[in-house]
Protein backbone atom coordinates (compact mmCIF):
# COMPACT_ATOMS: atom_id res chain seq x y z
CA UNK A 1 0.00 0.00 0.00
CA UNK A 2 2.78 2.69 1.23
CA UNK A 3 4.67 1.69 -2.21
CA UNK A 4 1.82 1.94 -4.18
CA UNK A 5 1.01 5.59 -2.80
CA UNK A 6 4.52 6.46 -3.49
CA UNK A 7 4.07 5.41 -6.86
CA UNK A 8 0.62 7.13 -7.04
CA UNK A 9 1.87 10.59 -5.40
CA UNK A 10 5.31 10.69 -7.86
CA UNK A 11 3.08 10.27 -11.30
CA UNK A 12 1.00 13.07 -10.47
CA UNK A 13 3.97 15.52 -10.06
CA UNK A 14 5.26 14.08 -13.11
CA UNK A 15 8.23 12.37 -11.48
CA UNK A 16 8.03 8.80 -11.95
CA UNK A 17 10.70 7.53 -13.87
CA UNK A 18 11.46 3.79 -14.89
CA UNK A 19 14.66 2.85 -15.42
CA UNK A 20 15.83 1.69 -18.60
CA UNK A 21 13.21 3.67 -20.19
CA UNK A 22 13.49 6.17 -22.57
CA UNK A 23 15.52 9.79 -21.52
CA UNK A 24 12.72 11.90 -20.15
CA UNK A 25 12.03 15.29 -21.54
CA UNK A 26 12.42 18.62 -19.80
CA UNK A 27 10.57 22.17 -20.36
CA UNK A 28 12.34 25.13 -19.89
CA UNK A 29 16.25 25.73 -19.14
CA UNK A 30 18.16 22.86 -18.95
CA UNK A 31 21.59 23.62 -17.15
CA UNK A 32 24.85 21.52 -18.41
CA UNK A 33 27.52 20.97 -15.36
CA UNK A 34 31.07 19.66 -15.54
CA UNK A 35 31.57 17.81 -12.80
CA UNK A 36 35.45 18.26 -13.45
CA UNK A 37 34.93 21.85 -12.97
CA UNK A 38 33.57 21.64 -9.25
CA UNK A 39 36.48 21.56 -6.67
CA UNK A 40 36.08 21.24 -2.76
CA UNK A 41 35.60 24.61 -0.41
CA UNK A 42 35.10 25.46 3.00
CA UNK A 43 33.62 28.09 4.75
CA UNK A 44 35.13 31.03 7.32
CA UNK A 45 37.11 31.67 9.37
CA UNK A 46 34.57 33.22 10.92
CA UNK A 47 31.17 33.61 9.16
CA UNK A 48 29.70 29.87 7.49
CA UNK A 49 29.13 32.23 4.41
CA UNK A 50 32.76 33.17 3.37
CA UNK A 51 33.34 30.43 0.91
CA UNK A 52 37.24 29.79 0.08
CA UNK A 53 38.29 27.17 -2.23
CA UNK A 54 40.29 24.47 -0.17
CA UNK A 55 42.95 25.23 -3.62
CA UNK A 56 42.87 29.26 -1.90
CA UNK A 57 43.20 28.39 1.99
CA UNK A 58 46.69 28.66 2.13
CA UNK A 59 46.94 32.35 0.75
CA UNK A 60 42.80 33.17 1.89
CA UNK A 61 44.55 31.98 6.11
CA UNK A 62 47.46 33.70 5.53
CA UNK A 63 46.15 37.07 4.29
CA UNK A 64 43.97 37.07 7.22
CA UNK A 65 46.61 36.50 10.00
CA UNK A 66 48.06 40.43 9.08
CA UNK A 67 44.35 41.38 8.58
CA UNK A 68 43.04 43.93 11.68
CA UNK A 69 41.08 41.73 13.69
CA UNK A 70 37.91 43.91 12.32
CA UNK A 71 37.79 42.45 9.51
CA UNK A 72 35.27 39.18 9.04
CA UNK A 73 38.85 38.06 7.84
CA UNK A 74 41.39 39.24 9.97
CA UNK A 75 43.69 38.06 13.36
CA UNK A 76 45.92 41.19 13.55
CA UNK A 77 49.53 39.09 13.86
CA UNK A 78 52.24 40.69 13.20
CA UNK A 79 54.35 39.20 10.28
CA UNK A 80 57.34 38.92 12.47
CA UNK A 81 55.11 36.61 14.89
CA UNK A 82 53.48 34.71 12.39
CA UNK A 83 55.99 32.07 11.99
CA UNK A 84 55.39 31.08 15.76
CA UNK A 85 56.05 27.38 16.66
CA UNK A 86 55.21 26.25 20.65
CA UNK A 87 56.26 22.56 21.81
CA UNK A 88 54.05 20.78 24.31
CA UNK A 89 53.86 17.31 25.82
CA UNK A 90 50.93 15.47 25.62
CA UNK A 91 50.57 12.20 27.02
CA UNK A 92 54.11 11.65 26.95
CA UNK A 93 54.80 12.64 23.55
CA UNK A 94 56.31 15.81 22.10
CA UNK A 95 54.26 17.91 19.33
CA UNK A 96 54.05 21.29 18.15
CA UNK A 97 51.87 24.10 17.25
CA UNK A 98 51.58 26.91 14.98
CA UNK A 99 49.28 29.39 13.66
CA UNK A 100 46.68 27.73 11.55
CA UNK A 101 46.96 23.89 13.14
CA UNK A 102 43.90 22.04 13.73
CA UNK A 103 42.94 21.11 17.19
CA UNK A 104 39.17 20.37 17.06
CA UNK A 105 37.57 17.47 14.09
CA UNK A 106 34.32 17.24 14.01
CA UNK A 107 31.73 15.49 12.00
CA UNK A 108 27.79 16.79 12.18
CA UNK A 109 24.68 16.38 11.16
CA UNK A 110 21.32 18.74 12.07
CA UNK A 111 18.73 17.34 13.57
CA UNK A 112 16.06 17.38 10.83
CA UNK A 113 18.65 16.71 7.81
CA UNK A 114 20.87 13.62 8.40
CA UNK A 115 21.60 13.06 4.91
CA UNK A 116 22.54 9.79 4.99
CA UNK A 117 24.99 10.39 1.47
CA UNK A 118 26.95 12.69 3.23
CA UNK A 119 27.27 10.23 6.31
CA UNK A 120 27.82 7.31 4.32
CA UNK A 121 30.45 9.35 2.46
CA UNK A 122 32.72 10.43 6.01
CA UNK A 123 32.81 6.91 6.72
CA UNK A 124 33.86 5.56 3.78
CA UNK A 125 36.28 8.12 3.31
CA UNK A 126 37.40 7.18 7.20
CA UNK A 127 37.59 3.67 5.97
CA UNK A 128 39.56 4.33 2.95
CA UNK A 129 42.05 6.70 5.32
CA UNK A 130 42.31 4.01 8.18
CA UNK A 131 43.19 1.69 5.23
CA UNK A 132 46.35 3.66 4.06
CA UNK A 133 47.18 3.84 7.39
CA UNK A 134 46.22 7.71 7.70
CA UNK A 135 45.88 8.97 11.67
CA UNK A 136 44.66 11.97 12.84
CA UNK A 137 46.98 13.60 15.66
CA UNK A 138 45.91 12.23 19.34
CA UNK A 139 45.66 15.89 20.48
CA UNK A 140 42.96 16.97 18.17
CA UNK A 141 39.84 16.65 19.55
CA UNK A 142 37.39 14.46 17.38
CA UNK A 143 33.95 13.71 17.60
CA UNK A 144 30.95 12.27 15.46
CA UNK A 145 27.76 14.16 16.33
CA UNK A 146 24.74 12.75 14.28
CA UNK A 147 21.23 14.30 13.79
CA UNK A 148 19.87 11.20 15.27
CA UNK A 149 20.17 7.57 16.19
CA UNK A 150 19.23 6.63 12.41
CA UNK A 151 22.64 7.65 11.73
CA UNK A 152 24.32 5.19 14.11
CA UNK A 153 22.15 2.84 12.69
CA UNK A 154 22.77 2.59 9.20
CA UNK A 155 26.81 3.71 9.64
CA UNK A 156 26.92 0.48 11.75
CA UNK A 157 25.12 -1.67 9.47
CA UNK A 158 27.17 -0.79 6.53
CA UNK A 159 30.59 -1.57 8.48
CA UNK A 160 31.51 2.16 8.82
CA UNK A 161 31.30 3.27 12.18
CA UNK A 162 34.19 1.57 13.52
CA UNK A 163 36.73 2.88 10.73
CA UNK A 164 35.18 6.48 12.03
CA UNK A 165 36.36 5.19 15.80
CA UNK A 166 39.78 4.04 14.39
CA UNK A 167 40.14 7.73 13.27
CA UNK A 168 38.94 8.81 16.89
CA UNK A 169 35.12 10.08 15.63
CA UNK A 170 33.14 8.12 18.08
CA UNK A 171 29.44 9.46 18.58
CA UNK A 172 29.32 11.85 21.43
CA UNK A 173 25.80 12.39 21.12
CA UNK A 174 22.68 13.26 18.90
CA UNK A 175 21.80 16.78 17.31
CA UNK A 176 22.94 19.65 18.34
CA UNK A 177 26.81 19.74 19.34
CA UNK A 178 30.35 20.97 18.29
CA UNK A 179 28.90 23.21 15.79
CA UNK A 180 27.35 25.39 17.94
CA UNK A 181 30.00 25.55 20.16
CA UNK A 182 29.28 22.46 22.19
CA UNK A 183 32.01 20.70 22.06
CA UNK A 184 33.60 20.72 25.40
CA UNK A 185 36.71 21.84 26.35
CA UNK A 186 40.28 21.04 24.62
CA UNK A 187 42.65 18.62 26.84
CA UNK A 188 44.53 21.43 29.16
CA UNK A 189 48.14 20.36 27.32
CA UNK A 190 46.83 21.93 24.11
CA UNK A 191 44.57 24.66 25.48
CA UNK A 192 47.72 26.02 27.76
CA UNK A 193 49.99 25.84 25.06
CA UNK A 194 47.47 27.88 22.90
CA UNK A 195 47.39 30.45 25.16
CA UNK A 196 50.70 30.88 26.29
CA UNK A 197 51.49 31.35 22.26
CA UNK A 198 48.72 33.35 21.16
CA UNK A 199 48.25 30.90 18.56
CA UNK A 200 44.97 31.69 15.96
CA UNK A 201 44.59 27.61 15.51
CA UNK A 202 41.58 25.83 13.75
CA UNK A 203 39.05 23.77 13.89
CA UNK A 204 37.25 22.17 11.15
CA UNK A 205 33.67 21.16 11.03
CA UNK A 206 32.14 18.81 8.79
CA UNK A 207 28.48 18.34 8.30
CA UNK A 208 25.45 19.89 6.60
CA UNK A 209 23.07 22.99 8.31
CA UNK A 210 19.87 23.71 8.11
CA UNK A 211 20.39 27.19 6.09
Amino acid sequence: ETVANVEAYLRAQGMFQLYGAAEPEYSGDIMELDLATIEPCVSGPKRPHDRVAVSELPRDFTVGLSTPSTSFKGFNVDKAEQARVKKFSYKGEDYSLEHGSVVLAAITSCTNTSNPGVMLGAGLLARNARDKGLKVSPYIKTSLSPGSGVVDAYLRKADLLKPLEDLGFFTAGFGCMTCIGNSGDLDPEVSSAITDADLVVAAVLSGNRNF
